[in-house]
């Protein structure tokens, strides 16, 4: 198998990219490019940093991200020192032998019990309230002010309460590497050993700090430990939508096609991402803000979180990948062919019945 450097470097020549040009366009310094490619780690400032730049690169490559970072993590298990007497041998006399095996292996199966009753132990605040859905495979935690400890898995939930419409819904979206959580401001990654403030409502602040201390970089169906502590004094309401900004169905007229991305009993904020695989000309207007023009080059990534709508015009469809988050799933949108001018509206619009649907527009 390649290791990382190798699938970096193979990935660079054969899009016959250039170094110098690359370090311009991603903003890392060449120089770490290069400790990339050789494998250097020493020239790195701290780990960190190495897996941030590796999982930069590879996406600008093109290549899988988790997979590059996997191989990354493989290679420094397989580097890593043997302790000192692993490989050691007891000698035991062949007079004692049969006198001492019998009670060893006794001693052994009740260090075994002990050691999968302690690994099993629920690891939980008891302040904590562990609510687990009918489907044993996904569990919801609700989260109290006081700190949350639990090793937790891919599709588990955590419920933050909120002083209006119920909760705020964070779902686990990677456990593989790096733990990954989807909020309604956007999906959130934390490397291993790293501490990261997140933004659950989309209101520039930070609400919550999430402290990764395990996660398997081979075994995804481990789990990650993690621990989180929501901010004192946070607002648990989720970023408010203006109802009144909001059109309905009927107002919008018929000739413009619609795709309905979800339906619910609110309207809250989403998350858009583009990235991009080559220039383009991008003009975004986000709620009832002033028209912003910009002109993104390959490798270059936008991102917003409208409360109501956003109008997006893009000059080449076939240079921009976009996804939509909202309620903590991802939707791809599919922006139609090469060399077409696109210009959409991504906004909530309501039923009489009072229903909210978050819709994609194509305009003229």
């Amino acid at each position: 198998m390649e290791s990382y450097g190798e699938l970096l470097r193979k990935a660079r020549e054969e899009k016959n990219l250039d170094l110098n040009k690359i370090a311009r366009e991603i903003s890392i310094e060449k120089r770490y490019l290069e400790g990339l490619e050789t494998e250097n780690t020493s020239v790195f400032p701290g780990e960190a940093y190495l897996t941030g730049f590796l999982r930069n690169y590879s996406a600008y490559l093109e290549l899988d991200s988790d997979f590059v970072l996997k191989l990354y993590r493989n290679k420094q298990i397989q580097e890593a020192a043997v302790p000192e007497g692993l490989y050691a041998k007891p000698k035991v006399s062949r007079i004692l032998l049969p006198s001492i095996i019998i009670p060893a292996a006794l001693i052994v199966g009740v260090v075994i019990v002990l050691l999968i009753l302690l690994l099993n132990k629920d690891k939980t605040d008891p302040n904590a309230e562990v609510v687990v859905s009918a489907n044993q495979r996904t569990r919801q935690y609700e989260l109290s002010d006081k700190k949350f400890i639990h090793r937790v898995y891919k599709g588990d939930q955590l419920l933050i309460p909120t002083n209006k419409d119920g909760q705020i819904i964070l779902t686990v979206r990677d456990t593989l590497s790096s733990f990954g959580i989807d909020t309604p401001s956007g999906v959130y990654y934390v490397e291993l050993s790293e501490e990261s403030e997140i933004d659950i409502n989309g209101d520039s602040t930070s609400d919550m700090i999430v402290y990764v201390s395990d996660i398997s970089s081979t075994d995804e169906s481990r789990g990650a430990e993690i621990s989180v502590l929501l901010r004192q004094g946070l607002s648990r309401d989720v970023a408010n939508v203006l109802d009144q900004d909001i059109p309905f169905a009927s107002e919008i007229s018929s000739k413009h096609p619609q795709k309905v991305i979800l339906e619910d009993n609110r309207a809250y904020p989403f998350t858009i991402n583009a990235s991009f695989r080559g220039p383009c000309l991008f003009r975004d207007k986000v709620d009832n803000s002033e028209s912003v023009e910009t002109y993104f080059n390959r490798g270059e990534v936008f991102t917003a979180t409208p409360h109501n709508g956003i109008r997006l015009w893009i000059s080449n469809n076939n240079t921009v990948k976009i996804s939509i988050i909202a309620d903590s799933k991802s939707y791809d949108l599919d922006i139609g062919t090469a060399g077409q001018v696109f210009v959409e509206d991504i906004k909530w619009i309501k039923d009489t019945d009072g229903k909210y649907k978050l819709v994609v527009i194509e305009l003229d």
